[in-house]
């Protein structure tokens, strides 16, 4: 079965199988989300390419084709972790961010290192169970179509030569007064009347609570060892047709899939196509010292990833999976430390090395305007919601772009997500009146923004705490 780009439909036109996409054109798909960072995207567009070519090799060779990891280094807020996100939409694959800070050696209190490879099985296991799910809805909906008129109609089994809603003279015997309930039901005019429905009760909060964070923080996953000593209960609920059609949808959808083989798929999607984006590496660069402390931590954490990363089979609630050919994407500013901080080992399971350039005045510009999900393309579809045009001059994108780039330069630099802070305050006024605002149509040009901005961008004090 062809694989589509993300977002695409078998309707779509041009459609561009992901096995034929080259790195010149992974790039180009890149380009649309994330300015700028050429290397990095080559990076990844080969790391994608390599493991599309890898699935066509013969198995006895791929098993030993392991995918070459890639190190990004640079700042935040330049487009690290949308790269790697945009990555794994564009090729279908699990994906997961996670911090490498929020691990801490085994025996310390912390994550453990294999809950990500746990985390990420449970994404591929939602992803594959939706698509069964898309795959089975037409059916689904009309099995949950017949049970609401079952619930409507109890007798609708029954024909009685005495109805004279039943035609007698056709071949297979007609309740018209099904036919036109199930006609009502469709147009939507019985979507207020209240029915009682039996459905699974999903609000188990003792699992929950067992199976949380907290535990989950400690390596201990309590949900995956005692959840089938709580078995899902039946409850009966009455409701209206609207929100029962989504309740018995749910159910009905969940009893036609085949969960067996919605796992394997699962397991065989993580294990060849999975994505981990660990962030923050730089945070656990640190060798052992004679003083101990912090720095074993770090290491230990470093050797505790070691095998994950190097390829090791990990217990999930799904059975076991195997991290040989998942690819791991590290990230980390490495304003202290430095690459050469981490242990060999762990080096080596990261040949690919990129730097990532700092954002230039330009490339602030471009983020604003030229992405298919742009800040200001966000912000003008959220107003158009109440009626309200809003439009910017190019002479205020080069205004927020210099503000932007000020700010970074003499506090923090937090890249591209400077641009967030300036423009909700810069649009707060607007925002707050909204569909009360008389002029519908909305320009922010440049008087507008330093109207708004100077104060703050001025005030070293004030900027430090809003900016």
């Amino acid at each position: 079965m062809p694989i589509y780009l993300s977002g695409e439909t078998k309707t779509a036109a041009p459609l561009i199988k992901l096995d034929e996409l080259t790195p010149r054109q992974i790039v180009a798909e890149l380009d649309k989300y994330v300015v700028g960072q050429a290397n990095a995207k080559r990076a990844v567009a080969v790391a994608l390419r390599n493991r599309i070519r890898r699935q066509k090799l013969p198995p006895e060779i791929a098993q030993d084709v392991l995918p070459k990891n890639i190190l990004m280094i640079g700042s935040t807020g330049i487009g690290k972790t949308e790269i790697a996100r945009r990555l794994a939409r564009l090729s279908s694959s699990p994906f997961i961010k996670i911090e490498a800070s929020k691990f801490t050696e085994v025996g310390y209190v912390g994550r453990d290192v294999e809950s990500m490879i746990r985390e990420l099985t449970d994404v591929a296991v939602d992803m594959t169970k939706q698509a069964a799910f898309a795959d089975i809805l037409g059916l689904a909906e009309i099995n949950v179509e017949e049970k609401i008129l079952d619930i409507l109609l109890p007798s609708s089994d029954s024909y009685y030569p005495s109805d004279p809603e039943i035609d007698l003279h056709a071949e297979k015997p007609v309740n018209k007064t099904r036919e036109k309930l199930r006609e009502q039901l469709r147009n939507g005019d019985l979507d207020e009347r209240l029915i009682e429905i039996e459905t699974q009760d999903r609000s188990n909060q003792t699992i929950d609570f067992i199976g949380g964070q907290g535990m989950e923080e400690m390596g201990v996953n309590f949900k995956d060892m005692f959840g089938s000593l709580f078995p899902t209960k039946t409850v009966r609920r009455k409701i209206k047709v609207s929100e029962a059609r989504r309740f018995m949808l749910r159910d009905e959808q969940e009893s036609l899939v085949d969960m067996e083989q919605i796992t394997r798929t699962a397991i065989e999607k993580t294990e060849s196509a999975g994505i981990i984006f660990l962030d923050e590496i730089d945070k656990i660069a640190g060798r052992e010292t004679s003083g101990g402390g912090a720095d074993v931590s770090r290491e230990g954490v470093q050797r505790d990833l070691l095998p994950i990363v190097e390829g090791t089979s990990v217990n999930t609630r799904y059975g076991m999976v195997n991290t040989d050919h998942i690819l791991f994407i590290s990230a980390g500013a490495f304003h202290v430390s430095k690459p050469s901080d981490l242990i060999p080992e762990l080096q080596g399971r990261f040949p690919i090395r990129v730097e990532l350039e700092s954002l230039t005045l330009d490339d602030l510009k471009r983020i604003l305007i030229q992405p298919k999900n742009s800040l200001i393309k966000q912000y003008q579809a959220l107003l158009k919601t109440e009626g309200i045009k809003l439009s910017f001059t190019e002479d205020a994108i080069t205004a927020i772009a210099e503000m932007t780039a000020n700010i970074n330069q003499t506090t923090e630099n937090i890249g591209a997500r400077r641009l967030h802070t300036l423009l909700e305050n810069l649009l707060e006024e607007i925002s707050f009146l909204g569909s009360e605002l008389v002029n519908k149509d909305q320009i922010i040009d440049a008087e507008y923004v330093h109207t708004k901005l100077d104060g703050l961008v001025t005030d070293q004090n004030l900027r430090q705490y809003i900016l």
